[in-house]
Order: C-alpha cells, then structure tokens, then sequence
C-alpha cells in the first residue's frame, strides 16, 4: 500500500440490512478490508433508520440489502441519489434478479451474499474513487451514460462512449466495442431513437457511433455485393452502408 493511501482516513461505510447477523458478517469484512481501509460508522435495519444515519454523520458508502421491511433497497437508493452529496451505493443481496435495477440507479456495485472479502474490497475501490472525485471537485457534472448489459450470469455497465456501433442479428442486437462483443435484446429502433444525437443508421440492420467513423471506402459483402463501408476507429471490420444511406454518411463525414 502506497504511504499516500494509507495516510487516507477509512471510508465511513453505513450498513444497511435487517438481518443482525448479515450486518455483522459485513462489520467482520470491513475489519479486514486494507485496501482500501473502510470502517462501519453505523448500522440500519430499514430505510428509515438508514436515512437518520446519513443525516446524522458523514457516510462515505452504504452497503445496502435489497429486501427489507417497509421501502425497499431499490427505493431507498433512488432517495439516496436525490441528495445534495450522495454517497457511493453498493447492493448486498441474496437475489441476483436486481443488478439491472440496481445499476440504473448508478449503484457502484452490486454483490451477492455470501460476500467474500476480495470481491468487497474490489467494490470499496470502486467506491473510494467516486469519494475522492467528489471531494475533489472532479465529478462531472453529467454522469456518463452507461448500458446496463446482462453477460454470462454478470451484469456488466458499458460506457455508451466505448460503443462503436449497434448491429441486429436474428432476435438480438450485438453491441461492439473495441474490445469485445456484448449480446442484447431489443429493436434496433429503440437505439437509434434513444441516441439518435451520437450514432445514425447506416444499414437497415446498423447504427454506428459518427465519432467512430473514419473512413468510406468500397466494399465487396458476401450478402450484399459490391458497395460501400465504413472504417471506425478501433476496428478492423468495416460496417456496410446501404445505398439508401449512402448520402447521409458522406454528409456527415463532410461536416466533420
């Protein structure tokens, strides 16, 4: 640990579950935890003892439970992101089945019990980074627009700035950046409707982000036969244009 992150004070987590001895595995966790250091600095068994805490001390993260009596953790954590200083959220939860809800709500993270101690300590870092932001003035003032991706039994938050284009494919829509290759369901509309501002279609079957596009350069496709496509940045694979498009990109990339 560098002399400058342990010099930081622990982060000031508030525990929110209605299960004692779920609170109290959690306390045990952040005794351990060292990198970042965190320290329970209260504990709530609802959402309304819970938000008595966050006014009553300073909270550097809570650590919440989905199901509870009276207002949910959902609920609680959408009245969470409403205050002036918010602090870091992350779910701690028995059921799976929320993480899309939970990382809606701009969650840092969302945890299944039972909690192991590496897989805490990677959440509080997460959390620790957004503290440090926010004290430091450097949190943007727009939150970054991110998709919410079900993949491989995880739920994965996508930057809508590292995608360089929506492809549908049969029932799916394939997301590509340049990394990887995310599956997800839905119309293709939905996207162009919804981001209309950052991508244009391109294809009957493509949408691509115009801050990726580089390059219109003739195409031979197995499917669609000689043409037209698009060079983004970051990959090999050109994207096909269809002729009906074909003015509309040439538009756009004359404008940039």
């Amino acid at each position: 640990m560098s002399a400058e992150a342990s010099s930081r004070r622990p982060l000031q987590v508030l525990l929110v579950d209605d299960e004692v001895l779920a609170r109290s595995r959690l306390q045990t966790l952040l005794d351990d935890c060292t990198h970042p250091r965190a320290q329970a600095c209260a504990q709530a068994g609802n959402a309304v003892q819970a938000m008595e805490a966050l006014h009553h001390g300073a909270v550097d993260v809570v650590l919440l439970d989905i199901h509870m009596p009276g207002a949910d953790g959902i609920t609680f954590a959408r009245n969470v992101s409403a205050l002036p200083k918010p602090p870091a959220v992350i779910f701690v939860t028995a059921h799976a089945q929320h993480a899309v809800d939970a990382f809606e709500l701009n969650a840092v993270d969302y945890l299944t019990k039972p909690v192991r101690l590496e897989r805490l300590q990677m959440a509080l870092q997460k959390a620790e980074r957004m503290v440090l932001q926010r004290n430091e003035g450097l949190a943007a003032e727009i939150p970054e627009e991110v998709l919410v991706i079900q993949d491989r039994n995880r739920t994965e938050r996508v930057p809508l700035s590292e995608v360089l284009y929506f492809k549908a494919e049969l029932k799916y829509i394939t997301v590509r950046t340049r990394k990887r290759s995310y599956i997800v369901d839905g119309a293709l509309g939905d996207f162009e409707e919804k981001y209309a501002g950052q991508f244009m279609r391109v294809h009957r079957n493509a949408l691509i982000a115009k801050r990726a596009a580089r390059l219109l350069q003739k195409h031979h496709d197995s499917e669609e036969g000689d043409g037209w496509a698009l060079k983004l940045d970051g990959l090999d694979e050109p994207v096909f244009v269809s002729r009906r498009q074909l003015s509309a990109v040439r538009e756009m990339l004359g404008a940039r």
